[in-house]
Order: C-alpha cells, then structure tokens, then sequence
C-alpha cells in the first residue's frame, strides 16, 4: 500500500489489530492508554470521523504514520509503511468521506455548481486577508457557488487536473470532486528545467506574490508549477516530477511535509530540494508572506 492507502486504514482497526482495546468509546471517539509509553490513566483519544490522535499527556497528535513513529521508533516512512502493512495485513483501507464543521459526514454534498470569474467582493477580501496579491487570485482562481444541505454558499475555487476544484472561504475548506494535483504551466515550451511543488493551492498563490514583492527571486514565467492540494496526493505526482531536473519543494514546515519530501528524495534523489531555509520560523509560504512566525 502506498502512503493515501495507509492513511485511510482505520486507527481503531489497527490499534485493535496490534493488541490495543479502548478504554472507553464513543460514536465519534475512542480512548486508550497510549500505546507506545507507560500511561496510568488513559489519556490517548482517537478522533474517529478525522481518523486522527491526540496524547493528552504529551500534546502529540497525527495521523497513522505519526503514531507508527513511535510504535516502531524510526522515521523511515518506507519502513513505516511495511510495518504498518505487516502488522495489520488484513486490514483494508477505508473510503473515508469529507467532514462538515459540524462533524457530518458529507457525500455527494455539493450540488447547483457553478463556476464563474472571481468578483465577489467578499471573496476579494478574503485573498486580501491572507497577503495574496489580487491581480494574482483572480488570474489563477475561480469563484463556485454551490448549495450544500439545502443552503447556497460561495467560494475561492483552484482547479485540479481531473476537473475539480479545491474550495476555500473564511469558514470552509474542502474540494468539490474529484479530488486531484493541479499542475500550472505557464510557458507553451514542451520541457522545463525546474519546477515548484505546493502542498496547497494558498501556499502557491503566496509564492507568486513573494516573487511580485521580490522576497522570492526565483520564480519565472517559464516555470512550472505544481499543487498536491493534500500530502496524501503524493503517490500522484511522482510520474509528473520525474521529468524535471530540479524540484524546489515548498511544502508545509512540519512533519508531514518534511516526510513528503524525504519519500520523493528517496524515489528521485538529489533534485528534489527541501526549501523550508527561506521561511524557518514560519509554519507554511503563507505564514511567511504575512509575517506570522510559529508559536
């Protein structure tokens, strides 16, 4: 199974395979004793409807592979990857569908979809709010109005390459499916050189205004560019990196980024390229553009 596929196994299902029952369990959650240190009190939650953890007694948290670090004490996710398979091999991974701020399970959620130029004035303010250069948001975003559970919203929407759109507001961020990478070309020329990999569509449109304000001074017309729109599209976009000779990886400075750029530096080696040097004490490119330094 590759990373998507590992992430989708179902936390109680394995933690019940590995030999570790709740303590207590809710529709929504489930407890433990952390599994990978001595806890007296039960003080590891399960967040079932994100398939995520949380420690209480240490303030750690993630996903299946950020808890396989621990079991297994190593952070080769190559490694993790088969022992996670190994341990539970019956274990199915599970189409797990979007989540409403509310805690809803959302499938087939978005209907009267349409798409159009982005005007709206909220929506504008929005971009603005997040240090992105208008000029920029309108070129390379939509806006979508669409009704979900009867109620009509609107959106910023980036589009992906199958033909949907990741969607953000002040309120929601979700995707109107199906979910893929988005690759940007901006020169008619067959082959580039270099390319720079986002792992979303606001960290892209927060490169191309640090390079309009000259805080970034690498970026080109003649550039690729290329979005995951989630860390969990990463088994995507190995076949269309594979042609660049550089890939400049401006991912999020956190564990899960540093893992996305430690699996293609393993498959591809050298050229890809680790950027997290330009923005250290930032959490992402947006982060960075606004000047909001990690806590």
């Amino acid at each position: 199974m590759n990373i998507a596929q590992i992430k989708q196994i179902d936390l109680v299902d394995y933690l019940r395979a590995i030999g570790f029952s709740p303590t207590k369990e809710s529709a929504k959650s489930a407890w433990y004793r952390a599994p990978y240190r001595e806890d007296r009190t039960p003080s590891f939650k399960v967040n079932k409807d994100k398939n995520l953890w949380y420690d209480f007694g240490t303030a750690q948290n993630g996903d299946i592979i950020d808890l396989a670090e621990l079991l297994y004490k190593s952070k080769d996710v190559s490694r993790l990857l088969k022992l996670i398979e190994n341990a539970a091999p019956a274990l199915a991974p599970r189409i797990r569908t979007p989540i409403s701020p509310n805690g809803e399970r959302l499938t087939d959620q978005f209907s009267n979809v349409k798409v159009m130029d982005l005007n709206h004035e909220a929506l504008r303010s929005y971009l603005q709010s997040r240090g992105i250069d208008l000029d920029i948001g309108e070129c390379e975003c939509k806006e979508v109005h669409y009704a979900c559970y009867k109620k009509e919203y609107f959106a910023v929407a980036f589009p992906n390459i199958a033909g949907g759109y990741e969607i953000r507001n002040p309120y929601f961020k979700g995707c109107i499916a199906p979910k893929d990478i988005s690759i940007i070309q901006k020169s008619d020329k067959l082959k580039q050189d270099c390319c720079c990999l986002f792992e979303g569509f606001m960290d892209y449109l927060s490169y191309l205004t640090l390079v309009k304000l000259g805080r970034i001074t690498e970026g080109s017309e003649s550039m690729d560019y290329i979005v995951l729109n989630s860390v969990s599209n990463v088994n995507r976009v190995i076949e269309p990196i594979k042609k660049y000779e550089v890939i400049h990886c401006y991912l999020d400075n956190d564990d899960a980024g540093r893992r996305v750029v430690n699996t293609l530096q393993e498959l591809l080696g050298s050229k890809v390229q680790d950027m997290f040097a330009a923005y250290p004490l930032c959490k992402d490119l947006n982060d960075f553009l606004r000047n909001k330094k990690k806590i």
